[in-house]
């Protein structure tokens, strides 16, 4: 069963901070998935997932027209995916809080003029036994 982001275990809290890349869905103009291996954190505090990209790319253009967005992270047996709305966001402060969250969960980003920043904010959360701290969740 789904659980809300609040929901966040102590255990999931840690299989998000370990270091795991993951699947970013979004859904091209035609309504086909666009799936792509990214880098990401999870701010558990606001809900959101935070990552970095740069301006142009088709998952920024995904992103920028709106409409619902997953990032799914998977270890063996354990996995999560998170699920919302997305947006993209040039914001200087939001860009750097998507910055900071990848330095520290993976390693410091390279500069880039053009970066942007990709933030879901989570209205669903679906993951494999034990990392919800509840009742598995269906797939």
């Amino acid at each position: 069963m789904p659980s809300r982001p609040s929901d966040v275990s102590p255990a999931l809290a840690g299989f998000l901070a370990e270091r795991h890349l993951a699947s970013l869905t979004t859904l091209r103009a035609d309504g086909s998935p666009h799936v792509v291996p990214v880098g990401f954190s999870y701010d558990a505090t606001v809900g959101e997932v935070r990552i970095i990209t740069f301006d142009g790319s088709q998952k920024v253009l995904n992103a920028r027209r709106g409409g619902r967005a997953a990032v799914s992270q998977v270890d063996g047996g354990r996995w999560v995916t998170l699920e919302g709305v997305i947006r993209a966001t040039t914001d200087p402060l939001e860009v750097a809080a998507a910055v900071a969250g990848y330095a520290a969960r993976y390693q410091q980003p390279q500069e880039r003029p053009d970066r942007v920043a990709l933030v879901i904010t989570v209205d669903r959360v679906l993951a494999s036994r034990g990392l919800l701290g509840t009742a598995p969740s269906s797939t």
